[in-house]
């Protein structure tokens, strides 16, 4: 029988599988580490850095929730990135795992403002729905 398990200690290497497998889902820069070791940074299907930390996990690891936020510092400077626990069943924080927040990066104002007919087109299929 093959398992994954994880944990406080887990390690860089015991938390590929974890990295591979959310960033072939959303194709987004990733960040994973576990309460105790670095972790990894994963980019374009490559991991860059086998001994990462960043401030944002950090934080997450400090305050055990979920943080979205632009870092003034580290290898994300000036990106918003998402980050959030990552927890046991009984709610014991073991690690944090984060991506760089596409939607955040949106302004959605100007896309808006360059493309003013998306609003009669939602408008219209509104309508035909109902």
């Amino acid at each position: 029988m093959i398992c994954l398990n994880i944990c406080e200690d887990s390690t860089a290497k015991e938390l590929e599988p974890i990295a591979s497998a959310v960033h072939s889902l959303l194709g987004l820069p990733i960040t994973i580490r576990s309460l105790n070791n670095p972790g990894i940074r994963m980019e374009r299907g490559e991991v860059l850095d086998w001994e990462y930390t960043g401030p944002v996990l950090e934080e997450v690891l400090k305050t055990h929730t979920t943080i979205r936020k632009v870092p003034t510092e580290g290898t994300y400077k000036g990106k918003a990135v998402v980050v959030s626990p990552i927890k046991t069943l009984d709610g014991n924080v073991i690690g944090a795992i984060g991506v760089v927040d596409l939607v955040a990066a949106l302004d959605i104002l100007s896309v808006f403002r360059e493309y003013p007919d998306i609003i009669d087109e939602v408008e219209a299929a509104r309508k035909r729905k109902y």
